[in-house]
């Protein structure tokens, strides 16, 4: 059975053994203090804050054993270095024109699924911009039909 592949920066893969430290040393540890509690208290069958804490308690055990599985496949991405296509890593500033005619211009690093964070201009390589950005070199222009309309995407620059 192969397994899945994530791709992370090295910044994605120090953010998630830094979340897993937190949910392994600090939130396992409250929520089994809150569960003992709970337990003192006598009758579960009507105890909220039991019921409540189990729930807590599988939700971070869940996000345990995805974070491991994730750290585990891994594929770091290499984001520094010259490019001269956009591919998963890069950065790539692009001049957007919409269907209104309205130009604008943004700055988008292409990341895999889990990091993406489009506030922070970071976008997975699986959206249809992602897609489509991937392979192409600077002054490509390339029409994307997205949720607003098709836009047009010219890039002036890779990093």
């Amino acid at each position: 059975m192969s397994q899945k592949k994530f791709l992370l920066t090295p910044e994605g893969l120090e953010k998630l053994n830094e979340e897993l430290k937190v949910l392994i040393n600090e939130k396992r540890k409250e929520v089994i203090e809150r569960i003992q509690e709970a337990v003192a208290h006598g009758d579960l069958s009507e105890n909220a804050d039991y019921a409540q804490a189990k729930e807590e308690q599988s939700f971070i055990e869940g996000r345990i054993q995805e974070i491991e599985d994730m750290i585990k496949n891994a594929e770091i991405i290499d984001t520094h270095g010259k490019h001269n296509t956009v591919m998963v890593g890069s950065t790539a500033i692009v001049s957007v024109l919409d269907d209104k005619g309205q130009k604008s211009e943004r700055k988008y690093t292409i990341v895999g699924a889990n990091e993406a964070n489009p506030a922070e201009g970071k976008i997975s390589n699986e959206s249809l911009v992602g897609k489509a950005l991937l392979g192409r070199k600077a002054s490509d222009k390339i029409k994307v039909p997205t949720p607003a309309g098709e836009m047009t995407y010219e890039i002036t620059h890779i990093e």
